[in-house]
């Protein structure tokens, strides 16, 4: 889920998706893979964000350029330095200036190392920290931005580490990049520069074959380490998604015993991991010894050369000095390029999959320049809709249906024959394949998806809450809402005395997708969620089965008073609770098969009225019918109440 922050102007990373108004619903999402992606499309993904602050990143790199200069400085003022100690003795006075001169400006470069570095730092941080921001930012919005498809498709737990992994990343390369491999290759750059001016080339020559020699090692060594590391992230990803996915189903695993059988799936791929990992790590001590071979012997040669510059007479020993310091320093950050550039290899890896994310095609998308929904009356209208989840599976055929501005239309219908479909399509969480949905004449693919979904409630029948407490749960129908308004909304779904009477009332968590709550406390909360969004189209989808029949009875008196003067849609097992409904349709495989009221249904002796006798040949006893006075429905809801009160 996503909005770029960054300007529009500089960088537009949805601009090759384009809105599907009559795309096919059944394209599937492309998967997630890194293989897509080389390394060159990746860094280009990631430096308009950088560049977006132009004029930090421009003078970190003039604290860059500066910090290098002090350090290359530092051995040429030692030079200086032994080189002066050797002046004749009848000279006290330069014996005694010119170290004390020199030693002033040894110090103070080693400071403006330190501190140009440290500037660079404190300039960049904002650079770097903003990008991970946005970046992190763009995913998640395009996450809620992607379909539903995708989203019944994704595996949760691979997914989550592939963005820790990708933001870590992001740190990591910059930091790599900008920190390490550019002063390193800066001060290269002057330390050859300066051997070539100043001694034998035979110097400069030795220097630079083994820099090249180091490079390229280091290179070809890492090309051929980094598949290991990418088949670590894939294998890491699988045993994390396992073990989310059985954590998150932790009553099914203790309903059936499976705790060993999970314990060796997860070890399954911890295995697996641990023999990519023992790869890496073997390749990883070949690496490191070719590194230090070829530095070893650098060295070696050079010290040589220079031994012989000042037995010759032709070098000082300050220039072996010199000498000496220019290639610790060099030798410092040769040793860490290596691991640096698998660092950044390894970054760029991860990486991938975080970009992959937002490669995700968006299946619903608004159109350029699409206007908000007005509403007016809410009138709903199915026009001759056809859908299909799968091309080779059609849900539904030839839907058509009106709901009325103000009135109550219900769906029946055995389990798979598209009921929930119908809210999906009207929630525009797919767009039809055929005809088109209308809201006020509105067709839905031509507004906006922010718009049609703030004029629509729901009441699934699956309720899952968010892992915090009740008050924000219920606040989530409108954020930003006063207490007293989410007291208000409690009370209209008669969940208000539950809640007091717990020992946190409001402040009551509910735990992982509610499960610390009952279905019917859950059911009842969705409801004072919905009733709080306050919207002008009401979806009920079997907003009550999890309610025994005392307490749906209630809420079915409650429900009544919420949708008067509303246009809803009740999505129903129960017949008896859409009884009254102005319109009823019943679904079979897909299609209407019968239409009309509760009376008309029953009197025309057809699927309804079987459907209906079934159900009451189930019940041991008449319920309360749905239609008593209110006394009747005051007292159902007092006893509701009473049961609803913790045990003593």
């Amino acid at each position: 889920m996503l909005t770029a922050t960054i300007p529009r102007q500089k960088h537009k990373p949805f601009e090759n998706f384009s809105p599907m108004r009559r795309s096919s619903a059944s394209s599937e999402p492309a998967p997630l893979s890194s293989g897509n992606r080389n390394d060159w499309a990746t860094l280009k993904t990631l430096i308009p964000y950088l560049w977006t602050y132009k004029w930090r990143v421009a003078l970190a790199l003039l604290f860059l350029i500066a910090a290098k200069f002090a350090n290359v400085g530092v051995p040429l003022v030692l030079k200086r330095l032994i080189d002066g100690l050797t002046i004749d003795p009848a000279s006290p006075h330069a014996l005694l200036v010119l170290p004390v001169g020199i030693l002033f400006a040894y110090g103070a470069l080693r400071l403006s190392t330190t501190l140009f570095t440290e500037l660079r730092e404190y300039t960049f941080a904002k650079v770097t920290q903003r990008a991970v921001r946005t970046i992190a930012l763009q995913v998640f919005r395009h996450l809620h931005a992607l379909s539903l498809r995708f989203h019944l498709n994704r595996q949760t737990g691979g997914m989550t580490r592939d963005i820790e992994r990708g933001t870590r990343g992001i740190s990591s390369l910059v930091s790599y990049t900008l920190f390490s491999i550019l002063p390193t290759l800066v001060e290269i750059t002057l330390v050859l520069g300066y051997l070539v001016l100043h001694y034998d080339i035979w110097f400069s020559i030795i220097t630079a074959v083994a820099l090249v020699s180091y490079i390229a090692f280091t290179v070809v060594v890492t090309e051929w380490r980094t598949h290991f590391r990418r088949t670590m992230n894939d294998l890491d990803s699988k045993a994390n998604t396992k073990a989310i996915d059985s954590l998150i189903n932790y009553e099914t695993v203790k309903y059936f015993g499976n705790e060993d059988y999970e314990a060796k799936r997860y070890d399954e791929g911890l295995k697996r991991y641990e023999t990519a990992a023992v790869k890496s790590q073997t390749s990883l001590s070949v690496l490191n010894t070719g590194q230090s071979s070829i530095i070893a012997v650098a060295v070696t040669l050079i010290l040589w050369r220079a031994t012989q510059g000042v037995i010759s007479g032709t070098m000082t020993l300050g220039d072996l000095v010199l000498v000496n310091a220019f290639m610790i320093q060099l030798y410092i950050p040769l040793n860490f390029l290596g691991v640096i550039y698998r660092e950044i290899k390894q970054s760029l890896a991860d990486m991938e999959r975080l970009f992959s994310l937002l490669d995700q095609h968006r299946e619903i998308a608004d159109k350029p320049n699409t206007q908000a929904l007005v509403v007016q009356g809410a009138e709903v209208k199915f026009s001759h809709v056809g859908f299909s989840y799968e091309a080779k599976r059609q849900i539904l055929f030839d839907v058509d249906f009106t709901i009325a501005a103000g009135t109550t239309t219900a769906v029946v219908g055995h389990s798979g024959s598209g009921k929930s479909t119908l809210s999906r399509l009207l929630f525009r969480f797919y767009d039809v394949n055929e005809g088109a949905i209308l809201i006020d004449g509105q067709d839905v693919r031509d507004v906006t998806q922010a718009s049609l979904r703030n004029a629509i409630g729901i009441v699934p029948q699956d309720t899952v809450l968010f892992n915090d407490t009740i008050e924000y749960n219920i606040a989530y129908g409108k954020p930003g809402a006063s207490k007293d308004d989410i007291v208000a909304a409690a009370k209209s779904a008669y969940i208000h005395d539950f809640i007091e009477s717990l020992p946190d009332g409001y402040a009551t968590m509910v735990g992982e997708r509610g499960l610390k709550l009952s279905g019917g406390e859950k059911q009842r909360v969705a409801i004072a969620r919905t009733l709080l969004k306050h919207p002008a189209i009401l979806i009920f989808d079997e907003a009550t089965s999890a309610l025994d029949s005392k307490a749906e009875q209630a809420i079915q008196a409650q429900l009544k008073e919420i949708a008067k003067d509303r246009t809803t849609m009740v999505i129903a097992h129960r017949l008896s609770t859409i009884v009254d409904a102005a319109q009823i349709l019943v679904l079979d495989h897909g299609r209407i098969v019968e239409r009309g009221t509760h009376a008309q249904l029953l009197a025309a002796d057809g699927a309804y009225a079987q459907m209906w006798a079934r159900q009451q040949a189930r019940q041991d006893e008449s319920p309360a019918s749905p239609t008593d006075d209110d006394a009747v429905a005051e007292s159902l809801l007092h006893e509701l109440h009473t049961d609803m009160l913790p045990d003593a």
